[in-house]
């Protein structure tokens, strides 16, 4: 059900953004007089077709769908009949093309702002940005983060989750080494930080380890050191503990919660521990050896088994940024250009060697955050589809023949020089951007599977 629930979120996700895209450029040529020959959700064998209106345009969904496409009559692909040349692309002014080729990207921006307007309408709700704990040592600590302290706001501007808390420290991590915090302490006192970021790769604050790299760790439910789900012949089940059992001390060593059980386990890899447990009201102690297993850290040790689930937070620890219909167009404005430039600097920062391409995702990880802010609702999976499409507006307006931006880069060079690019040039081009294409594909997918099996 998870792998059905995972491709289902991804095919409606991919499948609207790309018709997005699509309708852009459309229906601009249709409103300039050009006329739409097929309208292609997908590549590959049709789906579904079908011919409708007075041009008989063609409307397809097909197998693939990791694109799509909008073909117009043109003379450079077939035999255009002399009637019908005003209504050929080829034959338009260079500002009709240009147009159109702007309005696919230009509604994938549209489309996120309405995205965000209605996520703001409806409300999101997130952790309020309570740091629990400190590490000693790290840049939250120098700075002067301490635990129960409130993070309001990174760099001037407001945060209400610990979401907008690493947008604001990545956004601010890419321009400048030192960024400004303000936090509240228990006592509701205002102070004033700097986080230096000067040692910090810019990969470790983009990256997954975010809150570890920072050193200050988010308020979170605590998980009790209760025992869930067992995997089959680990060594929890050969040990025989059982679903249920409470975690009571290992080696006369209390255990608070699951966090700290964990970390036990996993310094005492191939080591008989005594564990002592309480089962349906009754101690009980039992000798347990963890597996010695690989891992990014080295040789750890696990047992097998999962915990039983977290407490859930009281309802004050978490904050629902809401906003009236009129007052979300300009946040959701605000957050559009907020996501644009930092997914421009982001890529400005990969061109330029200074961050791993390894922060490429691809299809598969696509699919896996597209089935996670499914579950999660609504306003999330929103939230999902307006990154996305803002990350495919760029992505196609870059200058890499057979884009968006490619067609637009050759239109620019007719400008001034006052005559079309050769056709030679465009099919070496074309040839050329495939290849670019394939190695970026590529590239994300190897990304993908280098996180789905780390």
């Amino acid at each position: 059900m998870d792998f059905l629930h995972l491709v289902f979120s991804f095919v409606v996700a991919l499948g609207l953004l790309i018709t997005v895209h699509e309708f852009g450029h459309f229906i601009v040529a249709k409103r300039l007089g050009v006329k739409v020959l097929r309208f292609s959700v997908g590549f590959g064998r049709p789906l579904w077709s079908r011919r409708a209106g007075p041009d008989q345009t063609e409307y397809v969904v097909a197998a693939i769908p990791l694109g799509g496409y909008v073909k117009m009559l043109d003379e450079r692909e077939g035999e255009v009949a002399e009637i019908e040349l005003p209504r050929a692309f080829n034959r338009q002014p260079l500002w009709v093309r240009i147009a159109i080729v702007v309005a696919g990207p230009l509604f994938n921006f549209l489309f996120a702002i309405l995205a965000y307007w209605l996520m703001f309408v409806i409300g999101i709700s997130g952790l309020r940005p309570i740091v629990d704990e400190v590490t000693p040592g790290s840049p939250a600590a120098l700075a002067g983060l301490a635990g129960g302290d409130e993070i309001v706001m990174v760099a001037g501007r407001d945060t209400l989750t610990w979401q907008g808390v690493m947008q604001g420290i990545i956004r601010g991590a890419l321009d400048e080494e030192s960024i400004a915090l303000q936090v509240r302490d228990d006592a509701d006192g205002l102070r004033r930080l700097e986080l230096d970021l000067a040692g910090v790769p810019l990969d470790d604050i983009a990256g997954r380890a975010f809150f570890t790299h920072l050193g200050a760790m988010p308020l979170r439910a605590k998980v009790p050191p209760v025992i869930g789900q067992l995997v089959a012949g680990g060594a929890a089940e050969r040990s025989g503990l059982k679903p249920g059992d409470r975690i009571v001390n290992v080696d006369s060593q209390p255990m608070a919660d699951w966090e700290e059980w964990r970390a036990y386990v996993q310094a005492h890899g191939g080591q008989a521990v005594d564990v002592q447990v309480e089962r349906e009201g009754t101690i009980l102690v039992i000798s347990l050896t963890p597996d010695r297993v690989a891992a990014e850290e080295g040789v750890i040790g696990q047992i097998g088994a999962y915990s039983q689930g977290a407490d859930r937070l009281g309802a004050e620890f978490y904050a629902v940024e809401q906003y009236s219909p009129l007052a979300a167009v300009g946040k959701a404005l605000g957050k559009t250009g907020e996501v644009v430039g930092l997914t421009l600097s982001m890529l400005s920062k990969m061109l330029l060697l200074e961050i791993s391409v390894e922060n490429l995702s691809g299809p598969i990880s696509i699919a896996q955050y597209a089935s996670h802010s499914a579950k999660i609702g609504l306003s999330r999976f929103l939230e999902f589809l307006a990154i996305v499409s803002i990350s495919l507006g760029i992505l196609n307006l870059l200058p890499i023949p057979i884009l968006d931006g490619g067609h637009l880069m050759y239109y620019l060079i007719e400008l001034f020089k006052g005559r079309p690019v050769s056709e030679e040039a465009q099919l070496l081009g074309q040839r050329v951007g495939i290849a670019l294409l394939v190695a970026l594909m590529g590239l994300a997918f190897y990304n993908d599977l280098a996180r789905l099996f780390s």
